[in-house]
């Protein structure tokens, strides 16, 4: 394996009028390609803030990030938009699909916005929903969807322009837990066949446990980070595909 993401001595600092609060306290670690990493803190540790800087969403105050040897730090708005489209796919909560496009066109979003010819776009975005188990749902709206579904489809976006990283940020937080285990199941899949690097927040413990690197954030630091020698193995449809 080779090193994907290479963070050092990394501190965020937010100032709240007078008040200056330390998110982040000289965080370093490295993620090699194809891990698949679970962080998990108590709210206000550090993680969302950690999974921000990650995504070229926020800027350290200080340290470096590397993601393929490249430095967000200097670089326009511009193109941090264009290396978040073309090398980092995202999963949220929240699911974050337009209500009034189908699974298909919501898949397609990113394709679109990197100019990729229509043929093109659909036979991709066709694929990424298939890899997900939702073949035949292509033209659904969300509305029409399970839950479980509409993350399904949050992931195949996340995946339609084989980013180098897939971060998620509690992708089970509105899933029952047969639901859950569905979707941990698609990401241990993606991960093991395709060698998808996944890096997943999470605040559950049963969720970590799918993956196969724990890493615990408290008062803006790492305070453990080990190998899951024993991760939870997703049963039912998800993995059976």
């Amino acid at each position: 394996m080779d090193s994907l993401i290479e963070v050092r001595d990394l501190v965020k600092v937010y100032s709240l009028g007078e008040v200056e609060v330390q998110a982040l306290r000289s965080v370093s670690l490295s993620v090699e390609r194809g891990e698949f990493v679970a962080i998990m803190g108590a709210s206000g540790s550090g993680k969302s803030t950690f999974m921000n800087i990650l995504g070229f969403l926020d800027q350290p105050t200080s340290g470096t990030y590397l993601l393929e040897g490249i430095d967000g730090q200097n670089l326009s708005r511009d193109k941090l938009a264009e290396i978040r489209n073309r090398k980092i796919g995202f999963v949220f909560q929240g699911f974050n699909l337009l209500s009034r496009t189908s699974a298909l066109e919501n898949v397609e979003l990113p394709l679109t916005y990197a100019g990729t010819q229509a043929s093109k776009r659909k036979e991709t975005a066709q694929k990424a929903l298939s890899e997900v188990g939702l073949k035949g749902r292509e033209h659904h709206h969300p509305s029409q969807l399970s839950g479980g579904e509409q993350q399904r489809v949050a992931i195949a976006r996340a995946l339609v322009n084989q980013p180098s990283i897939l971060l998620a940020d509690e992708p089970t937080g509105n899933l029952d837990s047969k639901t859950s285990e569905e979707i941990m199941g698609i990401f241990q899949r993606l991960n093991r066949e395709l060698g998808i690097t996944i890096i997943m927040i999470t605040h559950e413990p049963d969720i970590a446990s799918f993956a196969k690197r724990d890493i615990l954030f408290r008062d803006g630091k790492i305070v453990d980070d080990h190998e899951n020698s024993d991760p939870t193995i997703a049963g039912g449809r998800a993995q059976e595909k």
